[in-house]
């Protein structure tokens, strides 16, 4: 039986106002970093295209490319977290982000804007969600599921705060003045935080580190990890392409792209929901049953848009229900590997989850315009991401840890 880090018992009261202080940095971290490095991308495209002449897809598949990094170095990072926390890692992603970020704004060439976005993937990894989700885990053991909802509570403002602020830069600079501009955002603010991250790392002993290293070897090789591995990779393929699609398949339906855009932003108010949502239904059932409700979820939501045409009001709520899927689906990857497993190789594990899972993100804007191309249109598309969720939910059956590997 591989047991929770000793040192995440009951936390004195000093100990609790140092982890609430932690918790908030990475609340204010995470939403600067997913701000500037994901979410400030889509709304500057349009304007890179223009002035550099390079095609659409050569500029979306250098953000794609960063995510592919982002998701083979995430595995050395979770490994490093294991041993020694999260302020080293993190603060080094920070200060990478800023030069990564420059980088972007002068790049001469193709390949220059290539590779610094290539660099940018590393600091994904050192800085957005699965970092921090081990620190949260580590420190807050048996109360996690309470500190990660208010985490991506928080965080998921990224899009809400950065896409009109990067809207408005743009406005009064070009894309690389509004680059120059997001790279000192993400170092004045990231990188004093990180680097105050001072909570000490629950360390277990030297035997016991030997022992979850061997153990975290034994469960990757596992039938239910490498079942939960396919679970989350193909589920969030068909999560993530989805939210990205969303704009284009109203548009099919007859909305303007003001109100597809409108009805977008109430799906950041369906995740918000539907994370407030995630402690009771962990309360009220197993871990695979928890995981196979929340991707039938997701697939179902997905299926609706795809054959209810109208009217207008309905498909809003339809693409609300489709945020709050999304935003369980958040927690559901947070807690995959402590809910089954521990914490004590958190890191570890959940860089391996993190790896295919961040590959099929990277993969789901392209992968999604090609099925829809494929089939006929966006709600076609929409119908083949219900089923190839509602395919990762029967996979979730497989994940159930046997008895003497579960934490």
């Amino acid at each position: 039986m591989h047991s929770e880090p000793r040192t995440t018992a009951v936390a004195s009261p000093v100990e609790a106002v140092r982890r609430r202080r932690a918790l908030i940095a990475l609340c204010i971290t995470e939403i600067t970093s997913w701000g500037v490095l994901y979410y400030a991308f889509p709304v500057l495209a349009p304007a890179i295209t223009r002035d550099t002449g390079w095609s659409l897809p050569a500029v979306t598949w250098a953000f794609s490319a960063s995510q592919i990094v982002s998701a083979v170095t995430g595995i050395a990072v979770g490994r490093w977290l294991d041993r020694r926390g999260p302020r080293a890692v993190m603060t080094a992603g920070s200060v990478l982000a800023v030069p990564a970020v420059l980088g972007i704004a002068h790049a001469p060439s193709y390949g220059w804007f290539l590779l610094a976005w290539l660099v940018a993937g590393v600091a994904m990894a050192a800085t957005f969600y699965p970092p921090a989700f081990a620190a949260v885990t580590r420190w807050y053991g048996p109360d996690r599921v309470r500190a990660l909802t208010a985490l991506t509570l928080v965080a998921g403002l990224a899009s809400t705060v950065f896409a009109p602020l990067t809207a408005a830069l743009n406005d009064h600079l070009d894309w690389r003045g509004t680059c120059v501009v997001l790279a000192v955002v993400v170092g004045v603010i990231t990188i004093p935080l990180h680097a105050g991250l001072r909570l000490p790392w629950p360390h277990l002993a030297h035997d016991e580190h030997s022992s979850a290293n061997g153990h975290a070897a034994e469960i990757a090789r596992s039938r239910a990890f490498l079942a939960l591995l396919a679970t989350m990779a193909l589920g969030g393929f068909g999560v993530y392409a989805v939210v990205i699609n969303q704009v284009p398949l109203l548009t099919e339906r007859g909305f303007d792209s003001h109100l597809a855009a409108w009805a977008l932003g109430l799906g950041g108010v369906g995740q918000v929901l539907g994370r407030l949502g995630y402690a009771p239904l962990q309360r009220r059932t197993g871990v695979r049953g928890r995981t196979v409700v929340i991707l039938l979820a997701c697939a179902v939501t997905t299926l609706v848009p795809a054959v209810v045409p109208g009217p207008a009001g309905l498909l809003i709520v339809a693409v609300m229900l489709v945020g709050m899927a999304r935003g369980v689906f958040t927690l559901l990857q947070a807690t995959a590997v402590s809910d089954r497993w521990g914490t004590a190789a958190y890191g570890r594990l959940s860089g391996l989850l993190s790896a295919p899972l961040m590959i099929a993100i990277a993969l789901a804007p392209w992968g999604g315009s090609a099925i829809a191309a494929a089939f006929g249109g966006f709600p076609a598309l929409f119908l083949v991401l219900g089923a190839m969720t509602a395919v990762s939910a029967l996979l979730a059956l497989a994940t159930r840890p046997t008895a003497g590997m579960s934490g």
